[in-house]
């Protein structure tokens, strides 16, 4: 009866370990108390599709665009099927620019949103979230984990 209980209790410890470092290894942005997985587009094909075609995002999720050098990155909505909010940073991970809530576009013709700065990341929420949170030019951003050891291949 004693082997049976360690072992459950061996399992379970195992199993816990196992999901603390998933969890660990979600890459996150902070603003504040404010904390959101994202997913990182930091091929030129996660970059050009992003959150192209997906139905709906988690309150708590976004994309987090990383570029090699700082550059004046431009988005559109065509082809993205929810609003956005998005967010450009600069490399001491200040926030840059908030373009909020844009739109789906729907139309063959889309406009591009360029705030004209300079950025190293970007990062997509839902739109709306920037207002919820209380999020302006000048916060900060935290990198729960540090992306400048990921490759951007």
């Amino acid at each position: 009866m004693k082997k049976k209980f360690l072992l459950i209790v061996l399992f379970l410890v195992v199993l816990l370990i196992i999901i603390f470092i998933c969890l660990k290894n979600q890459s996150q942005v902070c603003f504040g108390d404010y904390c959101f997985v994202v997913e990182l587009a930091k091929t030129a094909q996660g970059k050009e599709r992003g959150l192209m075609f997906k139905e709906k995002l988690d309150p708590n999720k976004g994309m987090l665009f990383i570029f090699e050098d700082r550059e004046e990155a431009s988005f559109w909505m065509k082809n993205t099927l929810i609003a956005l909010d998005i967010i450009w940073i600069n490399e001491n991970k200040e926030v840059v620019y908030i373009s909020k809530n844009n739109q789906p576009c729907k139309t063959d013709v889309c406009f591009s949103i360029n705030p004209d700065i300079k950025a190293k990341y970007v990062l997509e929420l839902n739109g709306g979230t920037t207002d919820k949170i209380g999020l302006e030019v000048g916060d900060k951003a935290v990198f729960i984990r540090d992306f400048r050891i990921l490759s951007f291949r």
